[in-house]
């Protein structure tokens, strides 16, 4: 699943999350992928081992969910700290309560845990918008890949930010967060805070 990333300065009248001119290609079914180019071997392992157990039952873990992306949680991981969390399986309106605070100039890492059900889901990205006082500052786009249905919880971690440092950096940052696909499914978007400080406390 190869990973790439962008990381650019916002523009504020950016608010599609896709390139107009792509074209995504047709959707296709874990039975459509296992039925094409079934001569070549080398490709048809590649989609077994791809594929796993979806191969053989159609893996729902949420009956009462239909989506085929359930985005979990979402946690900033600093090395030699605790991950700080936040959950995205009850009512994210109420996120914006729950305050991250990042010290300034550390190095961090973004994890997305979600579940993939039903289908296989292509392409799969995560679009992050920063906003302060309400104008923006910052994008970054994350291609997390293609991921089959399997019943443990799925992790990508973004490659490592660096957050803003000195005193004219510090305070409350707004952000909000896509985690969508080629298909341009919306399978989750959220809004939630962190504000940069001097130290931890």
């Amino acid at each position: 699943m190869a990973e790439t990333e962008t990381h650019q300065h916002a523009d504020p009248h950016d608010e599609d999350v896709h390139d107009a001119n792509y074209q995504a290609p047709p959707e296709k079914t874990i039975e459509d992928l296992m039925a094409a180019d079934q001569e070549d071997e080398s490709l048809r392992r590649y989609k077994e081992a791809l594929l796993g157990a979806a191969q053989a039952e159609k893996i729902i873990v949420e009956p009462n969910d239909s989506r085929k992306v359930i985005v979990k949680k979402l946690a900033l991981v600093v090395e030699g700290r605790d991950d700080m969390e936040l959950d995205l399986s009850g009512d994210i309106s109420q996120l914006k309560k729950q305050l991250f605070v990042i010290k300034e100039g550390v190095q961090y890492k973004v994890r997305i845990d979600f579940i993939v059900q039903r289908e296989i889901v292509h392409g799969l990205k995560y679009v992050q918008k920063t906003y302060r006082m309400g104008v923006p500052v910052d994008k970054m786009t994350h291609m997390v890949g293609s991921y089959p249905p399997k019943k443990e919880i799925q992790s990508y971690l973004t490659p490592a930010e660096e957050a803003p440092s000195g005193m004219v950096s510090r305070g409350t940052y707004s952000v909000s967060s896509v985690f969508t696909d080629d298909d341009k499914h919306i399978h989750l978007k959220w809004d939630w805070t962190f504000e940069i400080k001097k130290d931890w406390a």
